[in-house]
C-alpha cells in the first residue's frame, strides 16, 4: 500500500472476529490494567498500560510503518522520547556529536542534565560537511545526532554519507525527522539507525497534543528502548494516541498545503526589501538544495528569514500580525512565527547562537494551510511596520 491508504488504515484494521464490534477507528481504551483468567497469561498480552495500550500500540504500528521501520515507540513528549533514548545508548564518559544549530530542547537535555550529571561530552558541529564529522569522532563517540532539516537555520546533511560513517565506526546514528516528517523524508531508508520525532508537531498537525516517537529496524534497538520506555515510564496517553492515529490520516495531504504555500511565501520574502536573507531547501541558492533534492521528496513548511534591522525591527515586525500567531511550536494547520533568539533557542549561550547564524533579525515561520493569498497579505503589512 502506498503512503496515503497506511497513513489511514495501517494499525486499525477493524476486528471482526466473534464478539468484536468492528470498529473503522480504533477506541480510547483508558483502563489503567487488564484481567486476565490465569496468573500467568496476561489477556492480549496486555497486562497494564504502561507497559502496553491498545490504543498506543496502533499509533505505534501506524509510525513503524509510515517511517518504513519496524518498531515504534510513543512517548509522552519529543523530550521523553529523546531522554530515554540517551539513557538508552549512552553512559558516563560518552561522546556525542551533534549539529550546530540543534533545536534548544535538545541541547538543554544534552548541556543540562547530561553533560552536566553525567560526565557526557557533547561537540556540536556542521554536519553539512562530513569532513568536520570524520574529525570530531572519538575512540568514545557512541552517537551522531543531526537534524535536517535543522532548526532553525534549515540546514541539510547527507543522511546516506553520515550513515556511511556512523557504520565504518560503528556509531549510532540518529536523525531527527520532525521538520521533514516521513511524509517527505525516510532516513532509515538512507542509513540511519534510528530516526526521533515530535509527534506535537506535523504528525499531529493541530497543536492540540503533546507527544514524541522513536522509529527503528533493528529488534535489539527496539529491545533496549521498549524496556527503559516502560521503565521510565515516559509513555503517551491513550487519549493522546487517538488524537496523533487521527492527525495521521491527513498527514500526506497536509504536507503538500505546507509545501505548496512554503514554496510560494520563499519566493515573496526573496523579493522584500525588508527582508535581508531567506533559508529554504527549495530555493536553487541553497547551500544544499541538491542534497534536499535528492533525499528529500518536498522541501517542507518551515522557512527562516533575517529582516533588515535587528531586535526592535524583529519585535516591531512579530507585534504587528494579524493572521499569523506569535507562538512557539510548529507544524500545525495553523501558521506559527517565532524569534528564535528569546523563544526557542534562548538556552542557547549567545556567543554560540552568534556564531552559527541565530542572529537577532531570525525570524522562523511554519506556514501553515490557510488561504495564500492572507497568508502573504499578512506578512507583507507587518513587514512594512519596520
Amino acid at each position: 500500500m502506498k503512503f496515503e491508504t497506511i497513513s489511514i488504515h495501517r494499525g486499525e484494521e477493524p476486528d471482526f472476529r466473534e464478539g468484536a464490534s468492528g470498529d473503522v477507528v480504533i477506541p480510547i481504551h483508558l483502563s489503567s490494567t487488564f484481567a486476565r483468567v490465569e496468573v500467568d497469561k496476561p489477556t492480549g498480552g496486555y497486562e497494564y498500560s504502561r507497559t502496553l495500550n491498545p490504543t498506543r500500540k496502533a499509533l505505534e504500528q501506524r509510525l513503524a510503518t509510515i517511517e518504513n521501520g519496524k518498531f515504534a515507540f510513543a512517548f509522552s513528549s519529543g523530550a521523553a522520547a529523546s531522554t530515554v533514548l540517551l539513557l538508552s545508548f549512552i553512559k558516563s564518559g560518552s561522546h556525542i556529536i551533534a549539529g550546530d544549530d540543534l533545536y534548544g530542547g535538545s541541547r538543554r537535555i544534552f548541556e543540562k542534565i547530561f553533560r552536566k550529571n553525567y560526565n557526557i561530552q557533547i561537540d556540536y558541529i556542521d554536519t553539512t560537511d562530513c569532513i568536520n564529522i570524520e574529525a570530531a569522532i572519538r575512540e568514545n563517540t557512541r552517537l551522531i545526532w543531526i537534524e535536517t532539516p535543522s532548526n532553525p537555520l534549515l540546514k541539510i546533511s547527507d543522511i546516506k554519507a553520515i550513515s556511511k560513517i556512523a557504520r565504518e565506526n560503528k556509531i549510532l546514528f540518529v536523525v531527527d525527522n520532525t521538520f521533514a516528517t516521513p511524509y517527505l523524508q525516510n532516513p532509515l531508508d538512507l542509513g540511519s539507525d534510528i530516526v526521533l520525532h515530535s509527534t506535537t508537531k506535523y504528525i499531529n498537525g493541530h497543536s492540540d497534543s503533546i507527544g514524541g516517537a522513536i522509529v527503528v529496524k533493528d529488534e535489539d534497538l527496539a529491545t533496549v528502548i521498549r524496556f527503559n520506555q516502560n521503565a521510565a515510564g515516559a509513555i503517551l496517553s491513550p487519549f493522546d494516541s487517538y488524537m496523533v492515529l487521527r492527525g495521521i490520516k491527513t498527514l500526506s495531504i497536509r504536507m503538500e498545503r505546507h509545501c505548496e504555500n512554503a514554496q510560494k511565501i520563499t519566493e515573496f520574502l526573496s523579493k522584500h526589501t525588508k527582508v535581508r536573507k531567506v533559508y529554504y531547501p527549495g530555493l536553487v541558492d541553497h547551500p544544499q538544495h541538491t542534497i534536499a533534492k535528492t533525499q528529500m521528496r518536498g522541501y517542507g513548511g518551515m522557512i527562516s528569514f533575517e529582516i533588515e534591522g535587528g531586535i526592535y525591527e524583529a519585535r516591531r515586525f512579530l507585534s504587528n500580525l494579524k493572521i499569523i500567531s506569535l507562538a512557539e511550536s510548529l507544524g500545525g494547520v495553523e501558521s506559527l512565527i517565532e524569534h528564535p533568539a528569546t523563544m526557542t533557542h534562548m538556552s542557547v549561550p549567545h556567543e554560540h547562537r552568534i556564531k552559527v547564524g541565530i542572529t537577532d533579525s531570525l525570524i522562523r515561520f511554519s506556514v501553515g494551510i490557510e488561504n495564500i493569498d492572507d497568508l502573504i497579505s499578512d506578512l507583507d503589512n507587518a513587514l512594512r511596520s519596520i
